[in-house]
């Protein structure tokens, strides 16, 4: 007999394990599309699916003053290092215009530039009829039901990830022993 690759009741509503992978071959497959979805509106763009993910976060949370790089890395649950690279190749690119914070001079503001929000408005045509699909199945209660497990998944994930770096890395004691016997060579 197979072992379940879950220990939570919760997760093995047959007492086994087969709902919980079923759900997350579906979950990977509907990810997949998502991403798929993403880099068609980036293609139409001429710039990555990541690139229009920045792009069209930093014209929703820009504001009257602009937006920093670390709310936008904060929004989209990336490193700052990472936004920081794909906000420069938007620079690079004329969609999003950089400028210092004068709060706080160390700190940039980032708002997106007239061709940016032309293509943006542009890309609406196909964008708003690709997202209805993407969630026709779905009632507007079951759609902020899922909006809301979401967020908290996202929490889940990030508390799985650090496991998972744990759980793998090289015990402590399997790494002194590695060292002994290199010392013993």
């Amino acid at each position: 007999m197979r072992r379940a690759t879950v220990s939570k009741s919760e997760l093995m509503p047959g007492g086994d394990d087969e709902v919980f992978r079923t759900f997350i071959h579906d979950f990977l497959a509907f990810s997949a599309r998502v991403d798929q979805c993403r880099a068609g509106f980036g293609d139409r763009l001429g710039i990555s699916g990541i690139a229009y993910t920045t792009l069209i976060s930093v014209a929703h949370l820009q504001g009257e003053e602009g937006v920093g790089v670390s709310r936008i890395a904060e929004h989209l649950h990336l490193s700052g290092a990472f936004v920081t690279i794909e906000v420069s190749k938007l620079v690079k690119a004329g969609l999003i215009h950089k400028r210092a914070n004068q709060e706080d001079r160390r700190r940039v503001l980032l708002t997106v530039t007239p061709k940016g929000r032309k293509l943006l408005e542009q890309l609406v045509e196909i964008q708003a009829p690709v997202n209805d699909a993407l969630f026709d199945c779905l009632s507007a209660s079951e759609f902020r039901q899922l909006a809301s497990m979401m967020a908290r998944l996202v929490a889940c994930g990030d508390k799985a990830v650090t496991l998972m770096s744990f759980l793998t890395a090289p015990s402590t004691m399997a790494a002194e022993a590695t060292r002994k016997v290199s010392r013993r060579r």
